[in-house]
């Protein structure tokens, strides 16, 4: 008889407050597909809970680094048909979308680093607290992707397009003051403290009245957010095409290789 594995990702709620805790038992906290629809299931289970009035989305150790470079689906997914890589391919903007969706407040409690995903997962949350030497970073343009998941009109909105430019472009990472001021970021907590500071805040969040706190948050994310959908409706198939480019290959080799990449716009 085998075990069963823990599930990576679990809910732990109290007075008003849900914290939603990735932990896999590593240093990474890498994002596979099962890991995603995991998150996904949780943001669901959380939106018919009247109960629960803010969400604390959060990592242990760290956040999250981002894809799961050893998933095993992503090699199936690679070998699959065009109609069944755009399904597997929704699991990263299903379970951000769900988080977005729920009428709770949610914040994202960052420790460490959220790198490529991570950072979709972070912007699909009303409030992201980062760690003092935490930081943001997207590797996709480098790596000859596109940034999908529905992020970049968040992105947008959060800090504008030069900023939004400079953070998806160029793959540097983003430190915690810069995300800050560039509006990634709404509050930095000392290193090992961002849990509690962001429960501090799901607290005050949680203590308003819910059905107001509720409306005003699903009006202010649709002034925000008008155009989200229009402008980024087609960034899964934008992923699917440039994850089948030479550039994307050679940029993955030349990454294993610790080499410049050469890129060709093939």
């Amino acid at each position: 008889m085998t075990d069963t594995p823990a599930p990576a990702v679990t809910i732990a709620r109290q007075d008003g407050v849900a914290v939603v805790t990735l932990k896999r038992g590593d240093r990474l906290n890498a994002l596979s597909r099962a890991v995603l629809c995991q998150l996904k299931d949780a943001a669901l289970a959380l939106r018919s809970d009247i109960s629960v009035h803010a969400v604390v989305l959060t990592g242990d150790p760290i956040f999250t680094a981002g894809a799961d470079l050893k998933d095993p689906a992503t090699r199936d997914r690679d070998a699959a048909g065009l109609l069944e890589r755009r399904e597997m391919l929704r699991a990263g903007p299903d379970a951000c979308d769900a988080f977005a969706a729920l009428d709770q407040i949610v914040i994202a409690a960052i420790e460490g680093f959220a790198i490529g995903g991570g950072v979709a997962l972070a912007a699909a949350c009303d409030f992201r607290v980062m760690g003092a030497s935490a930081y943001l970073r997207l590797p996709e343009i480098p790596l000859g992707m596109n940034m999908s998941w529905h992020t970049v009109p968040r992105l947008v909105a959060l800090g504008g397009p030069a900023k939004t430019k400079k953070l998806t472009l160029f793959g540097a990472p983003m430190q915690a003051d810069e995300a800050l001021a560039a509006g990634f970021a709404d509050e930095i907590a000392p290193d090992g403290q961002v849990l509690e500071a962001a429960l501090e805040l799901a607290r005050r969040a949680a203590a308003l009245p819910p059905v107001a706190a509720r409306i005003a948050k699903r009006a202010i994310a649709s002034a925000a957010e008008a155009l989200g959908g229009a402008t980024s409706y087609a960034d899964l198939d934008q992923f699917a095409l440039t994850a089948t480019s030479s550039d994307y290959r050679e940029a993955v080799t030349a990454f294993l290789e610790k080499r410049p990449p050469r890129f060709t716009g093939r």
